[in-house]
């Protein structure tokens, strides 16, 4: 697979985003503080939004979040999520302004926040049975490249970089961010952006496959929705064993992953998207997928 890697039609990512049908009516879902989460067309858009700090997180943007992944998650009115940043960036991590809560030992707390909120939010997104896409303009940085990384396809504006500079605070990233850079760019690679802590631009974020298209910043929203909707066109049951293949990959016992690979392409069987796409084959036309 190349670096645009190939929608389930055998068409690049690029290409999907000019064929999909333009978005129709746009609804409120839930009003927060700091995000905005609208839905249409079988799409949840879930927009960081602070942009004048840059969509910097804070605890409560945190838990704004997980409550809303949640609730997509739940909805069978949502096939796939699409995950953004208001203004200028997608988000610039932390918020170096909030102060950390103090451990009883009189230590500053690295550690609870992201217990309770922000790798739950990870984990989110992994465990969701829908698509997720981000779409990144301008700065991504720490926490924010946890979440781009966290989602299955990653779309990048020209202008966008991401930057891991934990060492530079002495510390170590996180938000599952090390793992999620193995099993896209490789260990030599992900050594590079984190021990020196450097930028990695659009361009070469695109050449290294770390993310799966790159646009011009005007044309990227445009590009992540119309990529979104065209997932949730898509057989929703089968994309969710899809995602979860990949997230079990690779195999530590290759027999027993191909016993379970077995046994959930075998639940497909029963499902009406199976059946138009078995139909829709025979009668030679583009298949209508329901989610079910």
């Amino acid at each position: 697979m190349d670096p645009l890697g190939n929608d389930l039609c055998g068409q690049t990512v690029r290409e999907a985003t000019r064929r999909a049908p333009r978005c129709r009516t746009l609804r409120p879902v839930s009003t927060y503080e700091d995000l905005r989460l609208t839905v249409a067309d079988a799409v949840a858009h879930v927009q960081l939004h602070r942009p004048d700090q840059l969509n910097a997180w804070t605890p409560d943007l945190g838990r704004q979040l997980l409550h809303a992944l949640r609730a997509v998650a739940q909805d069978d009115a949502v096939r796939a999520v699409l995950v953004t940043g208001a203004g200028r960036a997608f988000s610039a991590g932390a918020d170096v302004k909030v102060p950390r809560e103090i451990t009883p030992d009189g230590e500053p707390d690295l550690h609870t926040r992201l217990e309770e909120i922000y790798n739950p939010i990870v984990l989110e997104i992994r465990r969701m049975e829908k698509p997720v896409v981000a779409a990144v303009q301008g700065p991504c940085a720490g926490l924010g490249v946890s979440l781009a990384l966290a989602c299955d396809l990653v779309l990048a504006a020209d202008d966008a970089f991401f930057l891991l500079a934990f060492v530079h605070l002495g510390v170590a990233p996180d938000g599952g961010s090390i793992p999620h850079l193995v099993a896209r760019i490789g260990p030599a690679r992900t050594a590079q952006l984190v021990m020196l802590g450097e930028k990695l631009h659009a361009p070469q974020a695109l050449e290294w496959g770390l993310v799966n298209a790159v646009h011009p910043v005007g044309e990227l929203a445009d590009a992540a929705h119309a990529l979104a909707r065209r997932l949730a066109a898509a057989p929703t049951v089968a994309l969710a064993t899809m995602k979860q293949l990949i997230r079990e990959s690779p195999p530590a016992d290759l027999p027993a992953f191909l016993a379970h690979e077995a046994a959930l392409q075998q639940r497909h069987a029963t499902t009406a998207d199976y059946a138009e796409g078995v139909a829709a084959f025979k009668e030679k036309r583009r298949p209508v997928f329901t989610g079910r």
